[in-house]
């Protein structure tokens, strides 16, 4: 265990939170525009004994508490959230074409097999390879906007609920309408 400095971000609005006492687990939901997306912050607690409950949260976790714990049934919507978050960016670049081969999809990978005349009837067209990247950033930028959408009801707070995430976690972003997680991710430290 070390600290380390890192750029963190602050916002106070309503947000879905809930928190889950049998896992000492808090859970914020950041909708993107329309609500159509979300990413969702899993912050366990830090503990003092030297566990890693970061490690136990991934451990125990299930397709069905997620479920249940990011239903917006089961969250406080109604509670101003103090939220503190690090400014974060990931990139990812995966090679799809060993992937892809496993999954029974060889013959568009071979000059005689493929058949792409959809996109060029004189035929000989195959693919070489197929490559994914995958990229998440968190900033001021994609708060900022969604902030002021909301500024006239902040003089409507019951409650307040603190949610400072200076500590690892896990987030995932999820298409809402088919729960499908379209990126799941770890924050462990700053680089």
């Amino acid at each position: 265990n070390e600290s380390k400095p890192v750029q963190m971000m602050y916002q106070m609005k309503k947000l879905p939170y809930n928190y889950i006492p049998d896992h000492s687990l808090q859970i914020l939901e950041l909708p993107y525009a329309q609500e159509e997306l979300s990413m969702f912050i899993l912050l366990p607690e830090e503990t003092t004994d030297g566990s890693n409950p970061l490690l136990k949260l991934e451990n125990e976790l299930t397709r069905e508490k997620l479920d249940e714990w990011t239903n917006r049934e089961n969250m406080d919507v109604s509670s101003e959230v103090r939220v503190h978050l690090p400014k974060f960016k990931l990139e990812e670049n995966y090679e799809m074409k060993e992937a892809l081969a496993k999954l029974g999809m060889t013959d568009v990978f071979c000059a005689g097999k493929a058949d792409l005349s959809g996109m060029n009837s004189d035929g000989g067209l195959f693919l070489s390879t197929v490559a994914h990247k995958a990229f998440v950033e968190v900033n001021e930028e994609g708060t900022e906007a969604a902030a002021a959408t909301v500024a006239m009801v902040t003089f409507c707070m019951l409650r307040e609920e603190h949610f400072t995430a200076d500590h690892p976690f896990l987030f995932f972003i999820r298409h809402n309408k088919t729960k499908s997680i379209l990126f799941l991710g770890r924050y462990s430290s700053p680089q």
